[in-house]
């Protein structure tokens, strides 16, 4: 039994500023997360929903980077005001935003 209909993960890694693949922190990782925990608790999805900051998603150059599971889908160059969107979307109606979606569709070959 999976615990949460859906499991977000947002990066919000912070690197030393001279480091060239910059960092989700500086590019509003935190607005991203904050915003999509306060749409889930407008919701009253808390138990249902599960949203967690998270460290490096070694998706650097994509920053901000976030996954959703159980779908694995990934996500990025996210701004602050896409969270609205991939949270009616995606958390709430499982449809990817397509635009934001980045690596293949589908579970990795084994």
């Amino acid at each position: 039994m999976i615990p949460y209909e859906r499991h977000v993960f947002i990066c919000v890694n912070e690197r030393d500023p001279s480091d060239p693949r910059g960092c989700c922190s500086t590019r509003g990782g935190h607005e991203v997360a904050s915003r999509l925990k306060e749409l889930a608790h407008a919701a009253g999805l808390k138990g249902r929903i599960r949203i967690n900051k998270a460290g490096c998603l070694d998706q650097c150059g994509m920053g901000v980077a976030m996954v959703i599971y159980p779908e694995a889908v990934w996500y990025g160059q996210v701004k602050p005001e896409d969270a609205d969107e991939i949270f009616h979307e995606h958390v709430m109606q499982g449809r990817p935003v397509e635009r934001l979606r980045i690596g293949s569709p589908g579970p990795r070959p084994a």
